[in-house]
Parts: structure tokens; sequence; C-alpha cells
């Protein structure tokens, strides 16, 4: 068992406020999963309280089984076509101005799943045309084209998460590769250079700091916009225990580390998640794009 105890800097109270209540009833009415949920974000009463929910597609049953992700393993169910209009219905009754779309591995599918990313993104845009899209991805192993099929219906922002450092892929992310997770925010990038990319890391998994900073240059290598950098928590006793808690103070020191490498945008707290904020952050790259581009 993990015997690092939580610090006080990580411990979250869930207000189930009537917003919150209504997010609930929303998910559950029109039958869909959310990552928030799925992966017991510590974060969920929160963001439920402000209406943002980060949707999870393609069923709640992963083909992969990673170290530190509480998602389900096993067979996937058969593609809802429904799904996609499902999702648009609750985008409009939350009037969201911006949304998470994610999904589970499909390892069983011929392109990952990337076709329904699309449908969701397209019938998302038919309802509530104002509404900007994030797309958080799985990595398309051996799903060429998966990229570009997404890419064609041009989301707002093309994130997939590096989720750690290269020599703990074998034991945290057995079934993925590192450098395919980078071809393919370089690629996403390539197709649609306007399209903000962003990615992801846990920290707290028993990555060294000087590796850390060399995924920071790998990201940047790779054109990409956005980093975030959060504490890994432990889902439960089978997962991978917590090496190390990150303390506040290391991740603003990150921080600045990944903002002198030329990110766009940068968050790095305990707390972050891949989701959280997005909304408000979607706002924060649009405005220091433009600045850059104003001041050159």
């Amino acid at each position: 068992m993990n015997s690092l105890p939580k610090p006080e800097w990580i411990k979250v109270k869930i207000n189930q406020s009537s917003a919150f209540k209504e997010t609930d009833a929303l998910v559950k009415k029109y039958q869909l999963n959310t990552v928030c949920t799925e992966a017991a974000c510590p974060n969920i009463g929160e963001c439920w309280t402000k209406r943002h929910a980060t949707v999870m597609i393609l069923g709640n049953i992963c083909t992969r089984a990673c170290a530190f992700c509480n998602v389900a393993t096993g067979r996937p169910s058969p593609i809802d076509p429904n799904e996609p209009a499902r999702i648009a219905l609750m985008v409009q009754k939350l009037n969201l101005r911006h949304v998470v779309i994610t999904s589970v591995d499909r390892d069983d599918l011929k392109d990952g799943g990337a076709q329904h990313f699309a449908h969701v993104i397209t019938e998302i845009r038919k309802t509530l045309p104002s509404t900007t899209i994030e797309v958080l991805t799985p990595d398309f192993l051996r799903k060429e084209g998966a990229v570009l099929t997404i890419s064609k219906v041009k989301p707002d922002v093309f994130n997939h998460n590096m989720e750690t450092v290269p020599r703990l892929y074998p034991s945290i992310r057995p079934g993925a590769r590192y450098f395919q997770s980078l071809r393919i925010l370089y690629e996403a990038k390539q197709l649609q250079p306007d399209v903000f990319t962003k990615s992801g890391m846990m920290l707290g998994l028993g990555e060294s700091k000087e590796e850390v900073v060399q995924v920071m240059d790998d990201l940047r290598c790779a054109q990409v916009d956005f980093l975030t950098l959060g504490q890994y928590l432990r889902p439960t006793p089978k997962h991978a225990a917590v090496q190390h808690y990150v303390t506040p103070n290391e991740f603003e020191e990150y921080y600045h580390i990944a903002k002198a490498k030329g990110f766009l945008q940068i968050s790095s707290s305990p707390m972050t998640r891949s989701s959280y904020h997005a909304d408000t952050d979607f706002e924060v790259l649009k405005n220091k794009r433009l600045t850059t581009y104003l001041s050159n």
C-alpha cells in the first residue's frame, strides 16, 4: 500500500451545489460518460458547479490497462451512432462556451475512433456554432490517418497527454509508445497550424527533474503550445503508488522553466488536470497568440 500521507495542499472538498446536481442530472439524462467520474477526478465538484464536464466518448471500457488510470479495462461495446447528437444536446442545455471531448482507447477499431470524434465535433458545431471544442485524444497507435480525420474538422484545441517520462512508460503506460505520442502532436500542428496543441504530465510517479525538463524540450520540438503539469493521485491500491508529492514551490519552478522554453500557456500546480479550467485557459491562449502576433 501507498504509505505516503496526502499533504494539505491537495485535499479538496466536493461541494454538491445546485449547479453540480444539474450537471449530474444532464449527464445521466443524455446517457453520457465523463472522465470526471470514470477517472475519479478530484476537481469534479468545482468543475460541475461551473457546469463544465469533460465528455468521454466511445464507451467507458478501455482496451488499455495503464497503471495510473481508473477507467475500466475490457472488451468495449460497439460505437453508439446516436452519441454525437446527445452530446450536442447536453452542450446546448449547459450553454457551454468551451467543451472538452475525450475518449477511452479503442485499439479494437480500425481508426481508433477518430471518425467518431469527427462526428461529435460536427454535431456540436451544427447545434452551437459559437462553442469552441477541445479534443483530448488517445495515441492512435498503428491507426494511420486518424489524426488527419480529426484535423479535417478542425477542433480549436488538439490535446494528447504524454502522461509521464519515457523511462516510466513500460510500467505506467505499457500499451503506449513515447515517440508515437510526440508524433501525433507534431502531426496535428503540421496539418492545422492554427489549431492550438496541448499536452500534459502527471508528476510524482518517480520521474526526475531532468526527465521532466527533457519532455518539455521534446514537446517544444513538436511545437506544442500548452503544457499542463499536475500531481498524480493514486485512484485505488491496485494502481501505481505515489512516489513523491510535488510541492507547490516545485510546481512553480516547473512553470518558470516551461515559460522560458517558449510554451504559449502553462498550467502547473498540484491540482492541475488536463481539462481543468480549459475554458478560461483557451481564452488566455487566444489572447497570448494575438499579443505575440501584434508584437511581431
